[in-house]
């Protein structure tokens, strides 16, 4: 599959609205208001930003200035409908940006939609229970073969057509299917659970997915978070795991124009998320073990942390996607696995490099 290179941004602000679309006595029917989060994801054509390399920063601003017409308003007042799948349309109208993908409205850390340019949306919201589990097929020294315990979260996805229509499942409804699952879950060992002998995370996900799919014809994904920094993807084919790190570096934008403060030797604290497929191994039950990715990518993460970015050899500028697409060169032979770079400078903002079928995206 071709490499596809999007700039992605998050905003956020802070609005009140009703949704009176909503069935009787919904408790959104009443004016409430919350900390949205606006997120864009754009295939920048070269020449848009002021200078190259400076995508994120221009996609960014373009973000901010259209959130700031809603941030402490009633949203109603602009969309007669406000919900989240609405203020993606208007955001998505009101952007002006070229090579637009998909528009996202966060309007709570547990839930989500997001909105590509022909009516398709994603809708999405997180849940979390508190279990133990140890997984008995590894090596007799591995850690996760001792009996432990994790805080799990789970995004349920669906995926609709909306076909000019305000909203798409209602999160209640994704809310009402995950309840008896977490009663089955929640403060329990896994192990002890029929289906879930072996409870990996790619296990999980997928006994998760054999309760709902036949219930949610809609749903698209299972994610499973087994720690804040860990999970796995599950589409009813396909595992796909994640690995999260974060490390500080510091750069200069050399093409920034005489005088922007860009040139000069600045810093961020980067994110950066690997996204790896693999066949399940039908042994020990996970694709990839998460310590063994952040082993092999671990020559990779020493070069960038703590260290200023344009010494590293062969980056031609330490702009986001071409640091992306050094530590995609970089990994390449240690993990082949790998198919999709997530690296945000700020908190959501950044580049996706994406050479593989992809997977949803995650919320901040």
């Amino acid at each position: 599959m071709s490499e596809r290179l999007f700039q992605v941004a998050a905003a956020p602000f802070e609005a009140a609205r009703r949704v009176a679309i909503l069935p009787a006595g919904h408790r959104a029917r009443r004016l409430h208001g919350h900390s949205f989060i606006a997120r864009v994801r754009a295939e920048i054509p070269p020449g848009w930003a002021a200078c190259p390399g400076g995508e994120v920063d221009a996609l960014a601003a373009a973000l901010g200035e259209c959130v700031a017409r809603l941030d402490y308003r009633d949203l109603n007042e602009h969309l007669p409908v406000p919900t989240d799948e609405n203020l993606a349309r208007w955001l998505r109208d009101a952007l002006g940006v070229p090579g637009l993908a998909s528009v996202g409205i966060q309007s709570t850390r547990e839930q989500g939609a997001d909105l590509d340019g022909g009516d398709h949306v994603h809708v999405w919201r997180r849940f979390r229970f508190e279990a133990a589990h140890w997984l008995p097929r590894v090596a007799a020294d591995h850690q996760c073969g001792r009996l432990h315990g994790h805080g799990f979260e789970v995004i349920l996805h669906a995926d609709q057509d909306l076909a000019g229509d305000d909203m798409g499942i209602d999160y209640d409804r994704l809310a009402a299917l995950w309840a008896p699952l977490h009663d089955e879950l929640h403060q329990a060992c896994l192990n002890d659970i029929p289906g879930l002998e072996n409870p990996t995370s790619e296990l999980l996900a997928r006994w998760l997915w054999q309760r709902l799919k036949p219930q949610l014809p809609a749903l698209s994904w299972v994610s499973v978070y087994e720690t804040a920094t860990a999970g796995c993807h599950y589409d009813g084919e396909r595992f796909r795991i994640w690995k999260e790190l974060r490390f500080e570096a510091a750069l200069q934008l050399k093409r920034a124009p005489t005088g922007d403060p860009r040139r000069r030797w600045h810093g961020h604290s980067y994110l950066l998320r690997l996204h790896l497929t693999a066949p399940l191994d039908e042994v020990l039950g996970w694709t990839v073990d998460y310590g063994d990715v952040k082993a092999l990518f671990q020559p990779v993460y020493q070069r960038l942390d703590h260290h200023p970015l344009n010494a590293l050899p062969y980056l031609g500028d330490a702009d986001p996607a071409g640091l992306a697409a050094w530590i995609r060169e970089q990994a390449a032979a240690a993990l082949p696995q790998l198919e999709r770079l997530d690296l945000h400078q700020t908190p959501g903002c950044g580049v996706l490099l994406s050479w593989g079928e992809g997977g949803p995206a995650l919320p901040l």
